[in-house]
Order: structure tokens, then sequence, then C-alpha cells
């Protein structure tokens, strides 16, 4: 078990900033939910307004930074996580931009099964960063990593799938260079959460 007093003081400002930052991962994801639906009204306000909220949050925890003493966890860490829950919603936006401009293209393309393993994901990160208050043992948040491990394993396979699928010899060649796209920036979404997952148990191991 290691000591958050260690790592933060008696501030829990980071702490603060690190969950709203994890939870605006959650909301960029829950967004593309509601846009992926076939009925949706299409905008990008959700996403931009998700990528801006993380990236004031970033900032403010640079600038917190600069005014606090940190001992135990170094500046770095801090840096790293923030930086690293940071790039989930900006690729999520970066998605939501090219299917809105293309989705007259797609509107018999199932996300279904995307959208699941981006819930998980995201999920387990928020998670993890909550269990940095919560002083977890570290086979807790071993566990937790494992889990984003897997999932990032899943998400190998079902783009593998998708790309198989669109080579079978169906689809008109424009949908399937917008579709390789969309698939693989889908995939890089759970790669940045098994990113920031990988940080974080490092974190952990290192100052256990």
């Amino acid at each position: 078990m290691f000591s958050l007093q260690k790592f933060f003081g008696k501030d829990d400002q980071f702490l603060d900033l690190l969950e709203a930052s994890a939870e605006e991962c959650r909301a960029s994801v829950q967004a593309l939910d509601h846009n992926l639906k076939p009925s949706a009204n299409l905008s990008l306000d959700e996403f931009v307004s998700s990528r801006r909220k993380s990236k004031q949050i970033t900032n403010e925890i640079a600038e917190l930074l600069c005014k606090t003493s940190v001992t135990g966890l170094e500046r770095e860490d801090i840096e790293s996580i923030a930086n690293s829950l940071y790039k989930i919603p900006k690729t999520v936006e970066k998605f939501a931009e090219r299917f809105i401009a293309f989705a007259n293209h797609l509107r018999d393309v199932k996300w279904d099964k995307q959208l699941a393993l981006l819930d998980q994901a995201t999920q387990t990160v928020l998670a993890m960063v909550r269990e940095l208050r919560a002083k977890s043992h570290l086979e807790k948040i071993k566990g937790q990593n494992d889990l984003l491990q897997k999932v990032e394993g899943e998400a190998d396979d079902l783009i593998l799938l998708c790309l198989k699928d669109l080579c079978n010899g169906t689809h008109d060649p424009v949908k399937i260079i917008i579709l390789k796209d969309l698939y693989e920036l889908l995939e890089k979404v759970v790669d940045r959460c098994r990113d920031t997952g990988n940080i974080i148990s490092n974190i952990i191991l290192k100052n256990s």
C-alpha cells in the first residue's frame, strides 16, 4: 500500500483534477454513443466541450505544479497522467469530426462492439484514477490494468475482423477508405486508455 500524503501532501487538488479529467474521457465516449445512434442529430458540441474541459484541467494541473511543493511523486509523473488523459477525448473528437463529415456514407455501419470496448476502457481508467484517492493495494491496480490490456487485445482483434470485412469485395472504395480511418481512430482511443493505465500502474509500482 502507498501513502497519498507521501505523494500529494494534504492537498487533494491534484486528485480532484485528475478525476475530473478522467470523467471527461467518459463524457466524450458517452457523447459518441449518442451521436452514433441512427436517429441522432449529429453535432460536435459535446466533443468540443469535453476536449476543452480536459485541456483546461491539464493546464490547471501544470499551473498547480508550479505553485506546489510535491514530495515523493515526481512532477513528471503527475504531468504524464494528465497529458495521457487529455489525449483520450482529443482522439474521440477526431473520430467524431470525420464521422460527421462522412455520415452519409455510414448509415448502415454498426458500432456497438467498438462502443462497448470504449465504454469498458474509459470506465476502467476512471476507476484507476479514483483508486489513487482510495490508497488501494498494488494488486488491485494491477488487476484493473490487466483488464485494460485485455480490452486493448479485444480491440486489436476487432479491428482485424473489420479490416478483413472491408476487403471482401462488396464495399465501395470510398467507403473502405473512410471506414479504415475511423476503425483505426477508435482503436487508438482504446490504446490511449491502455497507455494511461500503464502510466498509473508504473507510478504506483515505483512508489510502493
